[in-house]
């Protein structure tokens, strides 16, 4: 059975859209015909939340504390995505997993496992973070191929972004050699407000990595779809915000798929 492409999600500024690009690319990409885990990694559960999934069921909490498997607690969550819920309980885990031997690498061996295991051929595992660098975060960089970073089109957007990637040239010097930046999708992104053409043009200065073409808008309809548990492709697939997404779903696809990886 072929290895699926595992995918980290992150950004240690909040507010950047990383959930929202999680819930949507993953969403896009099992349209377009590929079968998509996505893993809620972040205590806040919104990406488990967004698409209307209880957070007090079982979840990569029990994963992580060795109480279950990723077998037992993931879950269809329609079509060809399948979604590994945060609980209320992954805030705890950190204290938990802190004296654990290689504890960075508690989920790589849970995906690894679980790979070996399935049943369903997996294309993609896309990972949503907490906007931290914290032990689970770290657990995530390690378990990743690749990197994705949403960058938010704001004045403090490129802050922490450096500082990212030095963590990652960390991780790929001390826990996963083969780690690699994806590339940068800026987000919220308002074509008549100067500032975010200036942080667009600052990014392409000072980010020696591949940005996407496609940004993501500031658009109410996709801002709204969460709270109805919905991505945009199901709620307003006919909005501004659906249709970037769906065209990032593709060039996504164009450069994992024929391997133009940038490495970090």
């Amino acid at each position: 059975m072929k290895k699926p492409k595992i995918i980290t999600i992150c950004n240690r500024k909040g507010g950047t859209g990383k959930t929202s690009v999680a819930i949507n690319l993953a969403a896009y990409l099992s349209r377009l015909g590929h079968k998509v885990l996505l893993i809620d990694l972040d205590p806040q559960s919104n990406a488990t939340s967004g698409l209307g999934v209880d957070n007090r069921r079982s979840g990569i909490y029990e994963v992580l504390s060795g109480d279950a498997s990723f077998q037992e607690i993931i879950m269809a969550a329609r079509g060809n995505l399948w979604l590994a819920p945060a609980s209320e309980n992954l805030a705890g885990a950190e204290v938990e997993i802190v004296g654990r031997e290689n504890r960075e690498s508690i989920l790589r061996k849970s995906i690894n496992s679980f790979i070996e295991k399935q049943e369903i051929d997996i294309d993609f595992i896309l990972i949503d973070t907490a906007p931290s660098l914290s032990l689970i975060t770290i657990n995530s960089l390690v378990a990743a191929d690749q990197i994705l970073i949403p960058v938010q089109t704001e004045y403090f957007a490129l802050e922490g972004l450096t500082q990212l990637c030095k963590t990652i040239d960390l991780v790929k010097e001390g826990l996963q050699p083969n780690l690699s930046i994806l590339g940068a999708v800026l987000t919220m992104y308002d074509g008549r407000n100067k500032l975010s053409s200036e942080i667009w043009q600052e990014l392409y200065r000072h980010f020696p990595y591949y940005i996407f073409r496609t940004v993501i808008p500031r658009n109410v309809r996709l801002a709204e779809a969460p709270s109805y548990g919905q991505s945009v492709l199901e709620y307003a697939p006919r909005s501004r915000g659906a249709k970037a997404f769906h065209r990032l779903a593709k060039e996504f696809l164009a450069l994992s798929l024929n391997n133009k990886i940038n490495h970090a």
